[in-house]
């Protein structure tokens, strides 16, 4: 549990710093003369360099330690904070989420990392508090942010770079290897080569048998992660046409919505896997997501928006935790970092056509459009999830 805690700490604040700048984004690159369409590009470039970073970092860390992987990938975002900060250009803007995209490919890693510290009846309710963490950050972070603009425009990139370095230190003293000895301090025996497969295979094993254990449950992940972040990726481009939201109140938003799902995570996603099993939880958050995002779309006053945009951080809570515990129970011990790596390689996917498309579908069709569509897309989950077999654990709770 220690562990855990710790991990939670550094998951704070790794987001806590992402969260700061990401709800900037579309005012800076607007103020830098970008397009809507070049928007969407400049956020796609974040998932575009964690598509390919991903699945390394969790090779990477099944052969020497899930705690190298990951203090290397928070001093890389460290460094795109600063390069958020000096930007004067939009490419420069998108530059700075390449890099940090590098550095955020070790989600995979701390996955991982939870699959090797915690029992597997525990993984679902652990994941859902490292969850809970990061949406603590998601909470917290967008207000820092926009109030860090009345500083400067340079303030939130600077701040989030610092607080991300701090994090560097206090992971380097405070986490321990995931596999450690007794003492907890002990290093994690590497893993031979030959045990794990190469990065390739896995990839190609989620393409050429969809309908596998493994593959099935990466999909599930991928085509949410489309359907949730094409909605994520136009919120505050919507929020700014329907309610006249700026960088400077676009926070407010985000506290919100990141409250809502902390409590999700932290309070209620462990009952209810106790009461449905993962299986059951997954398949819940999926139709919940559904729902939220159809009617996004249909209030016109900001009280019933609120109520409508709560729907959504239950359905994530429910969906991606779930989805990734059942992975851990199922990919294979010796590549768990590199299988988790490779789910968010595809998650990556997603996250790079999301926002492109949404962005232009905004800007072409309208602003309500996205959202619909983004609802069948996540339709399509729905349909997946429930063709996914209980675990042994979800069929003993049945009966």
């Amino acid at each position: 549990m220690k562990r855990i805690s710790v991990l939670m700490a550094t998951a704070f604040v790794d987001m806590l710093g992402v969260a700061m700048v990401f709800p900037l984004v579309p005012f800076y690159a607007l103020r830098l003369k970008a397009e809507p369409w070049m928007i969407g590009w400049i956020i796609a470039s974040f998932s575009i360099a964690q598509l390919v970073s991903a699945p390394l970092w969790g090779r990477v860390s099944d052969r020497y330690g899930r705690k190298p992987a990951l203090m290397v990938g928070l001093g890389a975002s460290s460094i795109a904070f600063v390069v958020f900060a000096f930007a004067g250009h939009w490419w420069v803007l998108m530059l700075s989420r390449i890099v940090q995209g590098a550095g955020g490919g070790t989600t995979g890693v701390v996955q991982a990392y939870v699959g090797d510290a915690v029992e597997p009846k525990d993984r679902a309710k652990a994941l859902g508090w490292i969850s809970a963490a990061t949406n603590a950050g998601v909470m917290v972070g967008p207000a820092l942010g926009s109030l860090a603009t009345n500083i400067s425009h340079k303030a939130p990139g600077l701040i989030a770079a610092v607080i991300c370095m701090v994090n560097v230190i206090f992971a380097f003293y405070w986490l321990p290897e995931s596999k450690a000895g007794k003492g907890g301090n002990a290093p994690r025996p590497s893993i031979d080569a030959a045990q794990i497969r190469p990065v390739r295979e896995v990839v190609w094993d989620v393409v050429a048998r969809p309908k596998g254990d493994v593959p099935r449950l990466i999909w599930i992940y991928a085509v949410g992660m489309l359907g949730f972040n094409s909605m994520n990726s136009v919120l505050a481009l919507y929020l700014g046409y329907r309610f006249g939201v700026t960088e400077k109140t676009i926070g407010l938003f985000f506290l919100y919505i990141g409250a809502l799902s902390l409590v999700m995570r932290a309070v209620v996603l462990g009952k209810v896997v106790e009461r449905l099993g993962e299986t059951g939880v997954m398949r819940l958050g999926s139709l919940a997501l559904v729902v939220g995002l159809a009617i996004i779309p249909l209030p016109h006053l900001v009280p019933l928006f609120a109520l409508v945009i709560a729907i959504i951080p239950i359905g994530t809570a429910l969906l991606f935790p779930a989805t990734s515990a059942l992975v851990t129970h199922r990919a294979p011990k010796a590549e768990l970092g590199q299988v988790l790596g490779v789910q968010q390689a595809f998650g990556g996917v997603a996250r790079v056509v999301a926002p492109i498309w949404a962005t232009a579908m905004f800007q072409l069709a309208g602003p309500s459009v996205p959202f619909i569509v983004a609802s069948g897309i996540v339709a399509v989950v729905s349909v997946l999830a429930f063709g996914v077999r209980p675990n042994v654990p979800d069929v003993a709770k049945a009966t």
